[in-house]
């Protein structure tokens, strides 16, 4: 349950930090705005907005860059282009990617209503670890004379990726974006995608730039001379509370924000888990397991049944729609409401929409059993539990031994095992979501709602960002529809055969929980007689009472 505070305590508890926080000084603590107004004539409406302007967007290619080129497509049909920094990729160069990113599921519907839209997206070939971003002079010169909103979502969020490429590109990256938009002539607006987790060494989290653990510089000279095993065996005492070098360096790349954008437009975003679309471009859509999504996933195959999680910890996550809108719009205010301080948005559902993981744990078993995956392995059964021995143990005998004994039969019949491989796999992303399913935040967001409070009621229901609007029960529900859908590609018409097969492993669960328990007790029998004979006392006292039930 979220926490709530009176307004005053609020007001003071941010003054307070924003007193002993120096690196908060030129970020505003609280959005101070009025409310819309139908008598505003100077209300620009968001489509209208960028309409004829072009933005840039690094991070395209990813989950929430592919959300975020729809949604501007679809929802602002006259921006002039969408500029996107793509690199090549696994022996595929920069059209090739174009041509896999446009023939996308979620550009269906454009195109075949707009299709000479997806002609606004133009791909710019560069690198985010690269000098000037590897981006060639000619481009630089494009984007400088044409862009005016820059979107840099360009981010690694592996949890355990090495610490020197981690900064690289969170870092790093940033810093020479930065750079290049010095030189933009007519940027109105540069929204940094940051984490609300980037500080996730505390508990209360506010709308702020908190001090960095360490000077963003000292880091990057760091890991320019140090060799990289070193690094690695630095990196544990390096991060200290965090528990990765994603937060980490999220954090370190804010403050190295605030130093170098000077008197750039800047807003920060900051969502927390990020996850299926709640509504656009329509509901369900992921295209990744990164987070939760791996984990639902695994336990609608029947793959994974026990992990460490307290059930009234709040599990902040947000649709990627919301964060996309909330983007979108927060670009729209900076660049219309110029001022000498930033604004930073934590995009999370705690405070206002709360769903705790016991909550998220239950209407995702009821989900993955009523829309149940082609040739599930198993029934869906889930624990979540706080012991860590006993966690370990249920782990090993549900999840390993079943997995070593179908191997052992896949190498008999010649097949390739695999099973230990993807429970170890399991484990290894559980295991990067345990800190988030066993600790407590407090997410602050009063500039989120402040925002807004701002808009039209045409762009509230345009640009959906209001937490408040998602029911968690449906909401996971159509999460479990859409990766069966997109991540597994199953058609919804074989729900009806999959609903049989999970009816018949039901009744094979059970079955199976009986079979285990008369075999242990039957093993038990056999090795104490102590045991025997309370069994023995047992069945005389139920003879007994049995034959004096026609007395009574």
């Amino acid at each position: 349950m979220a926490l709530t505070l009176e307004m005053n305590n609020e007001r003071d508890m941010f003054s307070s930090m924003a007193a002993n926080n120096p690196s908060s000084s030129n970020f505003r603590n609280v959005l101070n705005v009025e409310k819309y107004s139908e008598n505003d004539k100077s209300y620009i409406p968001i489509s209208e907005f960028y309409a004829g302007r072009s933005v840039f967007i690094t991070g395209g290619t990813g989950f929430m860059g592919k959300v975020l080129v729809e949604k501007l497509l679809r929802s602002c049909p006259d921006i002039k282009n969408i500029y996107l920094l793509i690199r090549p990729k696994r022996g595929q160069e920069v059209s090739a990617r174009m041509h896999e990113l446009l023939n996308a599921p979620l550009f269906e519907a454009l195109k075949k209503e707009k299709p000479r839209d997806l002609g606004k997206v133009i791909p710019i070939c560069g690198d985010i670890t690269s000098e000037q971003l590897g981006i060639s002079d000619k481009d630089q010169e494009l984007l400088c004379k044409n862009v005016s909103v820059v979107f840099h979502s360009a981010a690694t969020v592996k949890f355990d990726e090495k610490l020197k490429l981690s900064v690289q590109i969170n870092m790093l990256g940033t810093k020479r974006l930065v750079e290049l938009c010095h030189r933009m002539l007519s940027l109105d607006a540069l929204i940094h995608v940051s984490t609300a987790y980037c500080n996730c060494d505390r508990s209360d989290i506010s709308e702020i730039i908190y001090d960095p653990p360490y000077n963003p510089d000292d880091i990057i000279s760091l890991i320019n001379w140090l060799p990289e095993d070193m690094l690695d065996k630095l990196t544990p005492s390096l991060i200290g509370g965090r528990p990765n070098t994603y937060t980490f360096t999220k954090a370190l790349a804010e403050h190295m924000l605030l130093k170098e954008a000077g008197n750039l437009p800047v807003a920060i975003v900051r969502p927390s888990i990020v996850t299926a679309s709640l509504n656009e471009p329509f509901t369900g859509w992921i295209d990744n397991y990164n987070g939760p999504t791996g984990l639902i996933a695994a336990v609608g195959k029947g793959l994974f049944r026990t992990m460490m999680c307290k059930k009234d910890v709040i599990a902040d996550m947000v649709p990627v729609d919301i964060v996309i809108n909330l983007m979108i719009t927060a670009a729209w205010r900076t660049a219309n409401h110029k001022s000498d301080q930033h604004t930073i948005y934590n995009c999370c559902t705690g405070k206002n929409h709360p769903i705790a993981w016991g909550q998220f744990v239950d209407y995702t078993m009821t989900s993955v059993r009523q829309h149940p995956l082609e040739a599930c392995l198993w029934y869906p059964t889930g624990v979540i539990r706080m012991n860590r021995t006993i966690n370990l143990l249920h782990g090993f005998l549900v999840h390993y031994i079943p997995a070593y004994v179908m191997d052992t039969f896949l190498r008999l019949s010649g097949k390739k095992p695999y099973m230990v491989s993807i429970q170890k796999k399991i484990g290894k992303s559980v295991g990067c979501l345990e800190y988030f399913s066993t600790h407590q935040w407090r997410f602050q967001d009063d500039n989120v709602r402040a925002l807004l409070n701002t808009l039209s009621p045409r762009d509230r229901e345009n640009f959906v960002f209001d937490v408040k609007l998602i029911e968690w029960d449906k909401y996971i529900e159509n999460y479990v529809l859409g990766f069966r859908e997109f991540l597994f590609k199953q058609s919804p018409e074989s729900l009806p055969s999959s609903r049989k097969r999970m009816m018949r492993l039901y009744y094979l669960h059970q079955i199976s929980k009986v079979l285990v328990v008369i075999v242990t007790w039957r093993f038990l029998m056999g090795r104490s007689k102590t045991l025997r004979d309370l069994w023995m006392r047992f069945i005389q006292i139920v003879l007994q009472f049995s034959r004096l039930l026609p007395f009574l």
